[in-house]
């Protein structure tokens, strides 16, 4: 109990003001706002308060708020180019700001970062985050006519390289057989899954085929659920165990989707929806001794999973491709 803090439930994006083309490369971009668009959100325990069923301690704010987390520019950037029809043209502005990050994915992914999960231990250069630095380059390349950002295509296309280098070298343990969590570890993370989600790796390349089943064997528990890491490995700098995440285990049924393993990829989305509950709503988490639902409720990211994973077996079953 206690650890659902971590992840991004209580993240509102929210950008104001203008931003210039490498007003990010110096300094990380915040990653999230207030509800009200509060920049500051220090982090504060209020011990008078025992919490939902002991878990203590209580926290306002996230300390989260102030930690590097480089995997943020590729989600933007990605963000950018699947609205494009749908946005048209852009103020000159937004066109600097999306440019500023594409420059800022290239100037710092190889800097340590706390992560997607918003770890609390030592930055570390995570797998994820080194990824989505790819992404963010990749599809700034892609708008760079949008963007009018046609003289930064080389150094963006050189960045984007040097990442998959580093990536498919360091990522990967061979003696594992999957992509790690961090560059030179042996530990597993669920974010293994989206290297072919978001078309860093094709999805029956051996090594993403391999990791698939990595994950499935060390990674779930015994309801066939994902854990996003083995919390035992110290990464994330907090105390106790967590329950399974659904977001994490919608990945696995989108990655055998996109894998053409279909049925595979069916039986563990119906696993996973089968946790929903008698208004249609999922949590973050599940509880691996209960099947109860715990953390973040309702969580909108286990909800995003449930429908790209849906969407991904659709596409499998009914017209052989992912679009």
């Amino acid at each position: 109990m206690g650890r659902c803090l971590s992840g991004r439930g209580t993240r509102v994006l929210r950008f104001h003001g203008t931003a210039a083309a490498c007003s990010y490369t110096n300094r990380p971009l915040q990653i999230m706002f207030g509800i009200g668009g509060e920049h500051d959100l220090s982090e504060r325990t209020l011990p008078h308060l025992s919490g939902w069923r002991g878990s203590k301690p209580v926290r306002v704010g996230n300390g989260a708020w102030t930690q590097p987390q480089l995997d943020t520019y590729g989600e933007l950037l990605d963000a950018a180019a699947q609205l494009r029809d749908q946005v048209g043209s852009l103020d000159s502005p937004t066109r600097n700001f999306l440019v500023g990050l594409a420059d800022a994915a290239a100037a710092r992914w190889r800097q340590p970062d706390n992560g997607i999960w918003e770890v609390r231990g030592e930055p570390r250069h995570f797998v994820h985050s080194k990824v989505m630095c790819w992404v963010a380059l990749d599809r700034a390349v892609a708008l760079a006519d949008w963007l009018h950002a046609d003289g930064h295509v080389e150094a963006w296309t050189a960045a984007a390289q040097e990442i998959r280098d580093a990536v498919l070298t360091q990522g990967w343990n061979e003696a594992l057989g999957s992509f790690t969590q961090s560059f030179g570890a042996s530990n597993l993370d669920a974010t293994a899954l989206l290297l072919p989600i978001v078309g860093f790796l094709p999805p029956d390349d051996p090594r993403v085929l391999s990791t698939i089943d990595a994950v499935r064997e060390r990674l779930t528990d015994a309801r066939g659920l994902v854990h996003r890491y083995h919390t035992t490995a110290g990464v994330d700098g907090l105390e106790g165990q967590e329950g399974t995440f659904l977001l994490c285990t919608f990945w696995l049924a989108q990655a055998l989707a996109l894998a053409g393993r279909t049925d595979e990829g069916a039986e563990v989305f119906e696993r996973a929806v089968g946790y929903v509950n008698d208004v249609g709503l999922l949590a973050e988490e599940i509880d691996s001794a209960t099947g109860e639902q715990l953390g973040n409720f309702p969580q909108a990211f286990s909800h995003i999973g449930l429908v790209n994973a849906a969407w991904a077996l659709h596409q499998a079953e009914h017209v052989g491709t992912f679009h």
